[in-house]
């Protein structure tokens, strides 16, 4: 069972993984300024996506989904395939969610931080895209869709919902920027059927007492 946000990149994270693996999952989808009692009961800190496994362990954590999922199947090699692999698979997603997402965070809600400009927000973060605009420029020409490790992996699904997020703040400013292969790789994903099935609508749980499959 899945406690889940539609919109969130985290709880897209998630989902994507748990599409990805092939696993059977039904979801509660909630909104944050509505939390269910039963969900805090499994995780007081409140975000989403939340878990509950079916020998009733949770998991609470993004990531902790999204590589369970693969663990228990992994049809289209996800996984890192070499240690070298696992390395930067660990170093993207770090950088993702530790510098990148704070500063996206900064720049959609830029009214909260006065500290900048919204437009310096963006190129701050930007410094952290152009690494992933590099890779993805190297790896064209060697694939028919150019993916962060030279193939479909965990890592382009980790960090695709929070490249979604920075680019649907201002679209246009997003595909001005230096980024051609980025943005390529962006409308490769919003096409994806597992993005399509993934954001398919649900109703509330709250409300309508209805639990949907994934």
């Amino acid at each position: 069972m899945l406690y889940s946000f539609r919109r969130c990149p985290y709880a897209m994270r998630a989902r994507l993984g748990l599409i990805a693996a092939d696993q059977s999952v039904v979801v509660r989808e909630i909104l944050l300024k509505n939390k269910p009692q039963e969900m805090l009961a499994l995780s007081p800190k409140g975000t989403v996506p939340v878990m509950q496994l079916a020998d009733g362990r949770v998991l609470d954590e993004s990531l902790d989904i999204l590589f369970w999922a693969l663990a228990q199947a992994d049809p289209h090699s996800l996984l890192p395939q070499n240690p070298e692999e696992e390395n930067l698979t660990s170093a993207l997603i770090a950088t993702n969610d530790r510098a990148f997402k704070p500063l996206l965070d900064r720049y959609k809600y830029f009214d909260r931080y006065p500290e900048f400009s919204q437009q310096s927000y963006f190129e701050q973060a930007l410094e952290y895209l152009l690494p992933l605009e590099q890779r993805l420029a190297e790896a064209q020409g060697q694939q028919e869709q150019a993916m962060l490790l030279g193939r479909m992996s965990a890592a382009d699904l980790a960090i695709f919902p929070f490249v979604r997020q920075f680019a649907h703040v201002d679209r246009a400013r997003f595909n001005a920027a230096p980024l051609p292969c980025l943005t390529q790789w962006l409308q490769a994903w919003l096409e994806h059927p597992w993005f399509i099935r993934a954001m398919k609508p649900k109703p509330l749980w709250l409300e309508s007492g209805e639990q949907q499959p994934l």
